[in-house]
């Protein structure tokens, strides 16, 4: 999100790869998740409403809008589904560089995870910037593996 609390064009990016994706498949249920951060709505509702724009049903959302980090967004995505019932399989949306940790968290809470389509990353991006984003994920994908992890020895995912 901006500070003027406008999604932000990777938050667009990202809402619209799964909008495309979804459009391929048969009733698909999308469930945007993220709570409110440092600026404006949850990120959750941004996203739904980014949706609704592109042509899903109201009906087809699930907004969880709790989750504060990949982490807590698997943990209560996870939570969710299960409440409904659902049994997989479980298409996670978001940027390239952030899907194995998305993946890797949402199979070690026990769904059958695929990946949507990532969107682009933008041409005009800086390297630096790019290569920010992907080392980012080093630490962050065997940390959260290990919250997960312990998450089930515990049974809380």
């Amino acid at each position: 999100m901006l500070p003027n609390g406008q999604p932000s064009q990777t938050l667009r990016r990202r809402v619209a790869a799964a909008a495309r994706h979804g459009a391929t498949l048969d009733r698909p249920l999308y469930v945007p998740t993220g709570g409110i951060g440092r600026f404006g709505a949850a990120e959750a509702e941004v996203m739904a409403a980014l949706l609704r724009q592109a042509g899903v049903a109201p009906g087809d959302i699930l907004v969880e809008a709790t989750a504060t980090d990949t982490f807590s967004s698997a943990l209560a995505c996870t939570g969710l589904l299960r409440a409904r019932g659902h049994r997989g399989p479980v298409l996670a949306a978001s940027s390239a560089y952030h899907l194995p940790r998305c993946l890797v968290l949402l199979w070690l809470a026990g769904w059958p995870a695929r990946a949507c389509p990532a969107p682009p990353f933008p041409a005009a991006a800086r390297l630096g910037k790019r290569w920010y984003w992907r080392l980012r994920e080093v630490p962050a994908l065997p940390y959260d593996a290990l919250l997960m992890l312990w998450a089930r020895l515990r049974g809380r995912a």
